[in-house]
This record gives structure tokens, sequence and C-alpha cells, in this order.
């Protein structure tokens, strides 16, 4: 891949954190009103929903360098990448709505989540993913600006805050598996599509037994509060731009990127957080913070030096 295209996928990568990052107060409100399983399960059948006319007119334009799966072997690779992504990211999606919603913060969640940086070269490892070690270093002092950023006061952890690092774990997972699939030149915007639509059915199970209470008649209830003001505006956020664009350009990014890179530059999520609420909200940004925010892109920046070492291709199965 040339230069010039790592340039873009890296470009397209910051644009997805921007939009993660502003829409984490959506999400942590929006669950807060409709419970953790709703707020997952709508949001992500509308980000399929809004996927399906661009893939149309990417059949029609290749405006975005995906295709039409002709082939049999092209048609199971979607079919087993979205159900693999799609199991990845309900998990993952659940995990830290869950955490969000009893109780961990979102600068501490936002810290959390962000932890995937140092597990994804560390499972990397064991699937023959090499990094160099700039960007070791870069994974270390973004960890560091990570914390100077999100954590404010002793930093304890709660039930809550176990939840929020397991999904963590899954993050990277999630990460790694799109790493794998891209390889094999799947249409992105259609893996996009097929792991919310798994996203979205597999949470209307808990939301309707655990927060609906398996009746029926609560689920016009739980529709109405779904599109009141407050919930609507955070639902359709979270479910357009969070899910229908800003992942969906995470898969795209991620052709031809190192995965820990791609981790690494998707950890802006946390600092576009507290620069969206310094800008638009008129909130405080201390010292300590700043210094986190200068930690993390001058991470960036050296994650994307070039490099004399040659990085090994992701591994195929």
């Amino acid at each position: 891949m040339t230069n010039k295209n790592n340039r873009l996928n890296a470009f397209l990568l910051v644009i997805a954190a921007l939009i993660w990052g502003i829409a984490f107060v959506a999400q942590s409100e929006g669950g807060d009103v409709t419970g953790p399983y709703t707020f997952t399960c709508i949001r992500y059948f509308i980000g399929a929903i809004v996927l399906l006319p661009i893939i149309k007119i990417g059949d029609k334009t290749n405006f975005y360098g995906g295709s039409k799966p002709k082939t049999e072997e092209e048609k199971k690779n979607l079919r087993i990448a979205g159900l693999c992504c799609g199991l990845c990211l309900t998990v993952a999606t659940i995990l830290q709505q869950v955490g969000l919603y009893y109780g961990t913060t979102a600068g501490k969640a936002g810290f959390l989540t962000a932890c995937y940086i140092i597990l994804v070269p560390i499972i990397g490892l064991f699937l023959n993913k090499k990094c160099p070690k700039r960007v070791w270093l870069a994974v270390a002092i973004t960890l560091i600006g990570l914390y100077l950023l999100c954590i404010n006061g002793a930093f304890k952890m709660q039930m809550s805050d176990v939840i929020t690092l397991c999904g963590s774990l899954v993050w990277a997972l999630h990460i790694l598996t799109i790493d794998h699939f891209m390889i094999k030149k799947v249409d992105p915007v259609r893996l996009s599509s097929r792991q919310f639509f798994v996203t979205g059915i597999i949470s209307a199970f808990p939301m309707f037994f655990i927060e609906m209470k398996g009746d029926f008649s609560n689920v016009l209830s739980a529709v109405a509060v779904a599109l009141s003001g407050k919930a609507l505006i955070s639902i359709l956020f979270a479910g357009v731009m969070s899910s229908g664009i800003a992942f969906t350009l995470q898969i795209i990014g991620q052709r031809g990127v190192n995965p820990t890179v791609a981790s690494l530059i998707m950890s802006l999520e946390s600092v576009f957080s507290v620069l969206a609420g310094w800008i638009i909200l008129g909130e405080k940004l201390s010292l300590k913070e700043a210094l986190g925010c200068v930690l993390i892109f001058g991470a960036i920046i050296l994650s994307q030096l070039p490099s004399k070492i040659k990085e090994k291709p992701s591994l195929q199965v």
C-alpha cells in the first residue's frame, strides 16, 4: 500500500475517533433513559439500515472501493465476517454500555475501553503480527496520556469498571477480527451493515427478557421512551453517526494498517471526547488533561513515522 493510501486510511480512523468521542456523552445519556440493551439494539438496527442505500450506490459507482461478492467463496467470507465481527461487537458494546449504566463514569470508561491499545499488540504476538519498537513505545506513551486525560482523583476499581475492562478485551478482538477479514478483501460497508444486524438481533433478546421482563405489553412503552426527545437524539446520533458512519470508516481505514497502529489512532476518541466538552459545553480543561492530550497526539505521530523494519503481514487462516 502506498504512503498516500496509508495517510488516507489513517485520516479515516481519526474521523471515526472524532465521531466516537462526541458520541460518548450521547451513549451514556441515552442508555440511562432506555436501558443498555434497548439502546444497543435500536442504535445498531438504525446503523445497519442507514448503510443499505450506501451499499446500493457503491455497487453502481464503486466510490468506497468495495464490491458485491460474486463467487461462493466471497459470499461465504462475507457471511462469516459479519457473524464473527457482529459477535465481538455485540459483547464489547453490551459490556461497555452495562458498565456505564451501573456506575462507571464516562471518563473512566473511556480510559478502560482504550486499554485495547495494549491488548491488541499482545494478542497480535500470538497471531504473528509484529510491531516495531517505536510502536510499543507509542502504546506506552498513549496509556500514560489516557490516564492523565481520563482519571481524576484516586483510581479505584468497582464491579462496573471490571465489566468495562472486560469489554476492552473484546474491542481488541474486534479490531483483530476486522484486520483478518480485510486481508480477504471483504466489502467493508457490507461487513459493517451485517455486523450491525447481528448485534441488533442478539441484543433484542436481553432487551426483551431483562428490560421488558418478557412482557409484550412493555414493548410499546419502551418504544415511547426511546422516541422521547432526549433518548431519540442520543439513539439517532449513536445509530447514524457512531455506528453507521464511524464503524464503517474504521473498517475501511483499517485496510493495510497495522492493527496496533490503528488502535493507537482510534484511542484519540478519548481526546476528542474531552476537547468536545471543552469547546462545545464550556467544560474546563485542566493542565493534567492538556498534558494527556499532548502525550497521546505525540504518540500517534511517533507511530506514523516511517520504519526501516519490514512488518510481517497479518496471518491468514
